[in-house]
């Protein structure tokens, strides 16, 4: 008999099940996606990760995941000069799109100063603010 479990911590062994299960209908539905991760590290003078981003490229497009910049390298272009390094590096793995998501205010400014465009919004995503999605086409250099 099937049955559903609903739990708050899962498995690494459980998500893997989901994850291949979903990788190997979408390989047969559109075709193997050539995910691969994708990060740009900002550094300290000791060598310690202390921001970048982080995300992937699949089926040609770059998903940006996480972006953060710390507060003493915020206002100056940080953020934009993350998201051209990734993007270079997804021009270079054959990408011809970009997608990233935000509640934040400034972070949706810079992205928009990148050339992201909105081309969706959930609102109160969290309450009383909206989750916007933007996507950009990224062009070989």
């Amino acid at each position: 008999m099937t049955q559903l479990d609903v739990t708050d911590a899962p498995s690494e062994g459980e998500l893997a099940a989901i994850s291949e299960g979903l990788t190997a209908f979408n390989a047969a539905d559109v075709g193997p996606s050539k995910r691969r991760s994708l990060a740009v590290l900002i550094r300290d003078e000791s060598g310690k990760v202390i921001g970048g981003v982080s995300g992937y490229t699949a089926w040609g497009w770059l998903f940006t995941a996480w972006l953060f910049v710390p507060e003493t390298l915020r206002g100056q272009g940080m953020a934009g000069k993350l998201l051209e390094a990734a993007e270079a590096e997804a021009v270079a793995r054959g990408c011809f799109g970009a997608w990233i998501d935000t509640f934040n205010p400034q972070a949706l400014k810079a992205y928009q100063r990148q050339g992201y465009a909105i081309f969706g919004e959930l609102p109160d995503f969290p309450a009383g603010r909206s989750r916007f999605f933007l996507q950009k086409r990224l062009l070989p250099s």
